[in-house]
């Protein structure tokens, strides 16, 4: 029996709700293809758009491409073999043929498929947006200037949230026939509650476009707000991203960026190091002076200070005479800044010790009274106390 004998045989000519078995049969065949074969499809239109468009993003690569396209366009193909399917039988139907007696079920599957669709178109476009913004990522890496690093991020994710908003819109009016001209006329009615409900939200948005503005902090700088310290990974609308110094990886909201006092510490041209040099009172006038003298003498000559350092003999504490010194180191890398001051503190340990002086800690003097059989006082002792609780 040949192909057309079979398709002119009586058991393919029967019918089931208004179709025949060969109808349903094509039907079959054609979704079973379009599940088959979409991959390849979708990877050989992907490649198509790849090269179409490649002169305006030489730095992205076809993996790449295809990495973000080829899913959302998988289901895409899929949906389109699934209408050319069904457009085999008796049942399909265009928007402007639905009527309000058609059954339920007829209108809710047409309905539902239409979301789909625009679902997935929605789903391929914000991964073409994905890629258009990897591919200006790769051009701001060849920049010096940080904002751009920060700007890429800012308007993809604008760039996509226009993009729902759009087919939101779209679905709105398309699919369920609501009047989107009036419903976005109606907005400005009832713009003023939504106002208020979404307070927090603009004030955030706001805040992320003065922080574009004002430019007080780039993407990499390493900032402190209040108590938080860490480094700007990304700006988005609601919030900043920070890697802190424990590594964690905390969300502040945009207002608290600008609303706090904020320390651009990469901006800053030298680390301050600050601490006292706790001497002995037994520690004399000469070997003060000599202490300080050397101290100065070392930070001022060190090639990774400046000049602002100031070593002085500043305080007569409870159990020291103390030494303060104060320098600052050109450098805004932490690892290095605590290198250079461990050498400089290995130094200043040896100029003590090099003077005969001795560092000091806490003592305390304590005065026993002791009396005699007869009740005849004893002039008092003196000797030192090291914090310990015993006594002799």
């Amino acid at each position: 029996m040949n192909l057309e004998e079979l398709l002119n045989s009586g058991w393919l000519r029967q019918e089931f709700l208004g179709n025949s078995v060969a109808e349903y049969a094509l039907t079959a065949v054609i979704l079973l293809v379009g599940f088959i074969f979409k991959t390849m499809f979708s990877r050989l239109i992907s490649g198509l758009v790849y090269r179409l468009g490649s002169r305006f993003w030489p730095e992205a690569q076809l993996p790449e491409f295809r990495r973000l396209l080829v899913q959302p366009l998988e289901v895409l193909l899929f949906l389109i073999f699934l209408f050319l399917a069904f457009q085999v039988l008796d049942y399909p139907v265009k928007p402007d043929d639905l009527q309000e007696s058609d059954p339920f079920l007829k209108t809710f599957l047409f309905r539902t498929y239409q979301v789909f669709v625009i679902v997935a178109l929605t789903w391929a476009l914000l991964r073409f947006v994905d890629f258009v913004g990897l591919v200006f990522t790769y051009r701001t890496e060849r920049t010096a200037s940080k904002l751009d690093d920060q700007l890429v991020p800012f308007f993809k994710d604008f760039t996509k949230v226009m993009v729902v908003i759009f087919s939101f819109l779209v679905m709105l009016g398309s699919v369920f026939g609501v009047n989107v001209t009036g419903l976005v006329a109606g907005l400005g009615v009832g713009g003023l509650a939504i106002a208020f409900a979404a307070k927090e939200s603009l004030e955030n948005l706001l805040a992320s476009f003065t922080i574009f503005l004002d430019q007080p902090f780039m993407a990499g700088d390493l900032v402190q707000v209040g108590e938080l310290i860490g480094v700007v990974e990304k700006v988005g609308f609601r919030s900043t991203r920070l890697r802190t110094l424990e590594k964690s990886f905390v969300t502040v909201p945009n207002k608290l960026m600008i609303d706090k006092p904020l320390d651009n510490l990469t901006l800053r041209t030298f680390r301050r190091a600050k601490f006292d040099v706790n001497l002995t009172y037994d520690t004399t006038s000469e070997q003060i002076r000599a202490i300080t003298r050397d101290i100065q003498e070392y930070i001022d000559q060190h090639p990774r200070t400046n000049q602002d350092g100031r070593v002085r003999f500043l305080n007569l504490g409870a159990h020291s005479k103390d030494v303060m010194v104060l320098y600052y180191v050109d450098t805004m890398d932490w690892n290095e800044y605590i290198d250079i001051k461990e050498e400089i503190n290995y130094r200043i340990v040896e100029i003590v010790e090099s003077h005969g002086a001795e560092f000091a800690f806490p003592t305390q003097t304590l005065y026993l009274q002791q009396t005699q059989e007869k009740g005849t006082p004893q002039p008092p002792s003196e000797k030192p106390y090291f914090g310990g609780s015993d006594l002799e």
